[in-house]
């Protein structure tokens, strides 16, 4: 039997997933046809991929990243910069307006972009509790413009293309 935290865990991951295909099915997200809309794809809840991490801070400086529109950027700040198990980084931005932001935008890619998960990288939304972040890569999801070219996503830079592959969160969905 597992631990009540880890049930509260997975209870939780269940909910905000099921809540983000009722959004997408609403017709309010990024998928077109809703009618054929059957809910997305995720790897399956790991607990191992639920990361408590010290966040390094850097400077706070302006940085602007591409996206998926030519010729568009989107500002964020620099943040800080978060060390994952097997020693690569992440940098951890605030939005361009948030003082004290209570989440973080690390927006990434890895090994498994451009074959199990959208190929211009995915994004996570990081809870921020003082110099610590929890990174819950089963969160993981793809940019709206993965469903769409309605939408301008910002692309991850450089230093966030991870040597690894992260199997949790939001992928491709299944070929028949």
């Amino acid at each position: 039997m597992s631990h009540p935290a880890q049930q509260d865990w997975l209870g939780n991951l269940e909910e905000f997933r099921a809540r983000k295909d009722t959004f997408f099915r609403s017709g309010r997200g990024p998928v077109k046809d809703v009618g054929s809309f059957t809910g997305l794809s995720y790897f399956p809840p790991d607990p191992a991929w639920n990361l408590r991490l010290k966040v390094d801070r850097l400077p706070a400086a302006a940085v602007t990243l591409v996206t998926s529109t030519p010729g568009e950027t989107q500002s964020f700040i620099t943040w800080g910069t978060a060390e994952l198990p097997g020693g690569e980084r992440l940098i951890l931005y605030a939005r361009a307006d948030e003082v004290a932001p209570a989440a973080l935008f690390v927006p990434f890619r890895d090994a498994t972009s451009g074959h199990t998960t959208y190929g211009a990288g995915r994004y996570l939304d990081v809870p921020l509790f003082g110099n610590t972040a929890e990174l819950d890569f089963n969160r993981a999801y793809h940019p709206y413009c993965a469903y769409s070219d309605a939408w301008t996503c910002p692309l991850p830079p450089a230093e966030n293309w991870l040597r690894s592959a992260v199997g949790a969160g939001e992928k491709l969905p299944e070929l028949p």
